[in-house]
């Protein structure tokens, strides 16, 4: 959802063992604990990451650990349960709630957006299907991509209605199922669909279905006003270095990425 998602860094981690003779787990794991730390150190070091590490190996956590600062001003550094937005990870979440009320029946992956939502335009509604909104194939314009979206937009405090109607009902970019092009919008409309299937607003429904039974008791829907227990402050990086992130009324980003969650609870 957010800009800066397009911009993290990619890290492979290379490890080369000689099998001279047999290293016991509890060594080799701590082996590579120690060069994720480094490896991780060194690009905290050089600006390029500020954050918190978890890694997993064949089921079990071999390393967690926090670097940097989840708040620059007060000094306060990321541990491995710091809160931090997810962005567009959300849509994994979305795209599991929906996948659950497909295989319950209540939805159909080639139905389309007029089913659930009769109010949706209907020259265009009447072609895109769930399966097009979940694999980026529905040829709907991203509203984020919409010129002055992030100067403006980001800001205002847009009911769901509104949202629909004017940033995620634009004409299509092409037909259906024969392009992918990333898009918010496909993943808003189905926080909507989810909604209207359920009877219930999303966020009840991703708590009921997905975090309550994983027992993900860090991650939610992120509300700017509500006081939020080790969340992290927002920054952006320029060339002068960290700046603090401007607001965003996150029921903007909603199905689409306006989650919250930690290392720990990703992990689950």
């Amino acid at each position: 959802m957010k800009r800066s998602l397009e911009f993290f860094p990619k890290v492979i981690l290379i490890f080369t063992v000689f099998g001279l003779f047999a290293i016991p787990d509890s060594g080799f794991a701590q082996n590579k604990a120690n060069k994720i730390d480094e490896l991780m150190t060194l690009y905290h070091e050089y600006g390029q990451f500020n954050g918190s590490v978890l890694v997993a190996d064949h089921g079990k956590v071999i390393f967690k650990k926090g670097y940097g600062l989840a708040n620059m001003e007060w000094n306060i550094p990321n541990e491995s349960d710091t809160k931090f937005r997810i962005g567009s990870i959300t849509k994994q979440f979305t795209a599991m709630l929906i996948m659950q009320l497909v295989e319950e029946g209540k939805v159909k992956l080639n139905d389309k957006i007029t089913d659930y939502l009769p109010e949706y335009r209907k020259d265009t509604g009447d072609k895109v299907t769930i399966h097009h909104l979940l694999t980026h194939t529905s040829g709907i314009p991203n509203y984020t991509g919409l010129p002055g979206f992030w100067q403006d937009s980001t800001r205002n405090h847009y009911t769901l209605d509104y949202m629909v109607k004017n940033f995620c009902s634009g004409d299509l970019e092409f037909e259906p199922g024969t392009i992918f092009k990333y898009s918010n919008s496909g993943y808003y409309l189905l926080g909507v669909i989810i909604e209207k299937v359920t009877g219930k607003r999303f966020k009840e429904v991703l708590q009921e279905r997905i975090l309550e039974p994983l027992k993900m008791n860090n991650t939610g829907i992120d509300k700017h006003d509500v006081i939020l227990e080790k969340r992290s402050s927002g920054y952006n990086k320029d060339i002068s270095g960290f700046v603090n992130s401007e607001y965003i009324f996150m029921q903007n980003a909603y199905a689409a990425g306006a989650m919250y969650s930690t290392v720990e609870d990703l992990y689950l």
